[in-house]
């Protein structure tokens, strides 16, 4: 064996591990770039994904996956004629719940379900609809989730009048995002949430 080749052997090794470690170090930031984006893109709805799907990989290839669902969605923003027609559909909505609130919580729901159609969401089952809603909308699809289970409770008649009460509200948080497009939310505001539960009191 000529003496070069044992210095020669060490060097092709020398070279294949470091572009090994680089492929690595390459995968992981593009992981954690990945985790950054869908972190930011979703918030909380991360977190809670996270805790559902019992790993970060897993939890991710679904947030992708919607992503990537929602993508292929024809959103569109209401013409002004029909958003005129929903928010005075509403406020009609909420002044009949201040002198009888049975059904309203019903009411509401349906609602959103219009809005979601008209705006090109899917209508699949409410898990669907809530993941959907969260790629675009992922400060406020709690507020959908916290309505819906309220909503299931008033459909057993084991509601109270304030519950229903909060329902709206937060029916009202999503119906203020979708009808909003491509302007600052203002559902999330303390001081907007505030007004509108004063609103439901008054």
């Amino acid at each position: 064996m000529n003496a070069t080749e044992p210095q020669t052997l060490v060097l092709i090794a020398v070279v294949i591990l470091g572009v090994i470690a680089a492929a690595v170090l390459i995968v992981r930031q593009q992981r954690a770039r990945r985790s950054m984006h869908l972190q930011q893109r979703f918030g909380p709805e991360y977190n809670r994904v996270l805790r559902t799907a019992g790993s970060q990989e897993k939890a991710e290839a679904e947030l992708q996956a919607r992503e990537q669902r929602v993508e292929r969605l024809k959103l569109v923003p209401l013409p002004p004629a029909e958003a005129a027609r929903f928010t005075e559909a509403w406020a009609k909505l909420q002044a009949r719940f201040v002198d009888n609130p049975n059904g309203v919580v019903g009411e509401a729901d349906r609602l959103i379900r219009e809005l979601m159609a008209k705006r090109g969401y899917p209508m699949g089952d409410f898990e669907r609809r809530a993941a959907d809603i969260s790629v675009h909308h992922p400060a406020v699809v709690e507020h959908y989730r916290a309505a819906q289970a309220i909503a299931l409770r008033d459909e057993r008649g084991e509601a109270s009048t304030e519950e229903l009460r909060k329902a709206v509200v937060h029916y009202r948080a999503l119906f203020d995002d979708l009808l909003s497009v491509g302007a600052p939310a203002t559902s999330t505001n303390p001081a907007a949430v505030a007004r509108k539960e004063e609103a439901l009191h008054s």
